[in-house]
């Protein structure tokens, strides 16, 4: 039976596709649901957000992931704090120089439902003797670990409720600490149009504990808007690299397979319109 599956932005805006109900659980963590929808192919919901699609993963994927690593002159080890659908995990691989992706997820059912029914999304990444996976909370990995990450990534849910202290200057430092000299740590941020407040808060958080904090921007179809993302860090500014230098490392790297993410990409999503110039002042 088909319906509605929306999802709000705003108390007063959101988006909606039309979709079939292929799966709902609720695992100890959060409401967990699968839908077929004839516009983005299968969607991953976690209490009524959505997660990723099938057809425009690679907006999300690439984006979070490709604008620092392709920055970073060797990328060799990476950390991803949740990310259990495998998207980031599979982007971050794509590039040789990297010799292990880890990823923390809290819950083991999201790993399972991805591992199921969205290989298109995760590439068969969880079969790659490199991807090492953690089930657990990826803060308390943070806090414990004694590993230093060329590269951060977390994807992670929206700052709401418990997931804010995930976007605080204290989680923030935890994952510094757990940073290599000349790493950089990768985020999203929300919609500067929808969620002005949630974008400032988190830049002013991250400026808070990193030099260089670089935001760029990118439209998600699954989210019905454009998307903030940053790369912080103490010393690698991705702003700094050349659309060449950047295609090169692609090359080099043999990273392929991109629909959105190349050179002039990489250039292109670090513009600002004034209105997030004003924003992030």
């Amino acid at each position: 039976m088909t319906e509605k599956i929306f999802e709000r932005l705003t108390d007063a805006s959101g988006v909606y596709f039309d979709g079939t109900l292929v799966e709902r659980r609720r695992t100890p963590f959060q409401l967990l649901e699968v839908y077929d929808t004839p516009e983005l192919g299968r969607i991953f919901r976690l209490d009524g957000f959505n997660m990723t699609s099938e057809r425009d993963e690679f907006f999300y994927h690439e984006s979070l992931v490709h604008p620092a690593a392709a920055a970073h002159p060797d990328p060799k080890r990476a950390l991803v704090i949740g990310g259990g659908d495998g998207g980031s995990s599979e982007e971050l691989l794509k590039h040789a120089t990297m010799q292990q992706v880890h990823m923390a997820e809290l819950d083991p059912e999201v790993i399972e439902v991805s591992k199921a029914q969205f290989a298109k999304v995760h590439g068969g990444v969880f079969d790659n003797p490199k991807l090492k996976v953690t089930v657990g909370d990826g803060l308390a990995y943070l806090r414990a670990t004694e590993a230093r990450y060329d590269l951060v990534a977390m994807d992670l849910t929206d700052p709401v409720g418990p997931s804010m202290e995930l976007y605080s200057p204290a989680t923030f430092a935890l994952a510094k600490r757990a940073m290599a000299p000349g790493a950089a740590l990768v985020l999203h941020l929300g919609s500067p149009f929808s969620h002005a407040e949630r974008v400032r808060a988190t830049m002013g958080n991250l400026r808070q504990v990193f030099r260089v904090v670089a935001p760029y921007f990118v439209h998600i179809p699954v989210y019905g808007s454009i998307w903030g993302f940053a790369v912080a860090s103490d010393h690698l500014d991705a702003r700094s690299v050349t659309p060449e230098d950047i295609d090169a490392r692609l090359a080099k790297r043999g990273v392929g397979g991109l629909q959105y993410y190349n050179g002039e990409i990489h250039r292109a999503v670090f513009a600002q319109p004034n209105y997030v110039r004003k924003l992030l002042a």
